[in-house]
């Protein structure tokens, strides 16, 4: 099943079930998508669905950071959770050994030698990890390695 089409289930789901948080949360990823689609004129596939949801994982993460500045914890709680659910929908985390190994692989594949190859790299990691890594720590890794 498509994960445009699990999140309309989902959402259908908790309707029926009076999961307002879920509901809402799910509503907003959806919401996302659309505007998404709506914008570029296009329906996205399953990958470009992964990269909305990061994004709105990645803003409640700020979001976090600013609402526990500010002492909110109330607000700190509701972000979290909206975390938890969005993150149910990503798929399975790559290991630091796995992640490793993939680093190596595009290395050895590019030919990479310095830090100036490293967009090929990430070029070639792009597309193996979306969804299972986060794409700042990955170019962290990639230039510790490369240096």
């Amino acid at each position: 099943m498509a994960l445009k089409d699990r999140l309309t289930e989902d959402m259908k789901g908790a309707l029926r079930a009076g999961d307002k948080e879920r509901l809402g949360t799910v509503r907003l990823a959806l919401a996302a998508i659309k505007q998404r689609e709506v914008d570029e004129r296009v329906t996205l596939d399953d990958a470009q669905v992964l990269g909305v949801l990061e994004k709105l994982i990645k803003q409640r993460r700020e979001a976090i950071a600013q609402f526990q500045a500010g002492g909110r914890a109330d607000l700190v709680a509701k972000e979290n959770a909206e975390i938890a659910v969005l993150q149910g929908y990503l798929p399975e985390p790559l290991t630091d050994a796995e992640l490793a190994r993939l680093i190596e692989q595009a290395v050895t594949a590019t030919g990479a030698t310095s830090m100036k190859d490293m967009g090929k790299v990430m070029a070639r990691l792009k597309g193996e990890v979306a969804g299972r890594a986060d794409l700042g720590a990955l170019s962290a890794r990639i230039k510790q390695r490369l240096s």
